[in-house]
């Protein structure tokens, strides 16, 4: 409510070699509260979005996004068990994949999603061009 989905997440020195750290954790939070504060059927039709918009690659949002995984519930065993392909390029598969995270929530709500994140300076180099 409030016209806007806030979302944050803090970058770590010791977190520097670990892509995307700050961004996962800031939609893992965001996972989190909506499972805690949001009507059961809401969370679902947000999965069931996900699953629709990113098809079997939620599979690699759900690894770093541990409360994704939670959410999108029985379904995550199916997604977990297909084959890893080969990706040529796995973090500009992960931008994308988060890029389209925001989206459906945005869109799920119909709302603009703000997020911030602090101490930058940390922030590893796909994490800078993801955002």
């Amino acid at each position: 409510a409030g016209g806007g989905i806030v979302l944050s997440g803090k970058f770590d020195q010791l977190k520097q070699g670990k892509p995307f750290s700050a961004l996962a954790s800031a939609f893992d939070l965001y996972c989190g509260n909506l499972m805690r504060d949001s009507d059961p059927l809401r969370t679902a039709e947000v999965a069931l979005k996900l699953i629709s918009s990113l098809g079997k690659e939620v599979y690699h949002l759900a690894r770093i996004i541990p409360n994704l995984a939670i959410m999108l519930g029985p379904s995550k065993s199916e997604l977990i068990s297909h084959d890893q392909e080969v990706c040529a390029n796995p973090q500009k598969r992960l931008q994308y994949l988060l890029c389209q995270f925001v989206d459906v929530i945005s869109s799920s709500f119909d709302a603009p999603v703000t997020l911030f994140l602090d101490d930058l300076q940390w922030a590893d180099a796909a994490s800078i061009e993801a955002v």
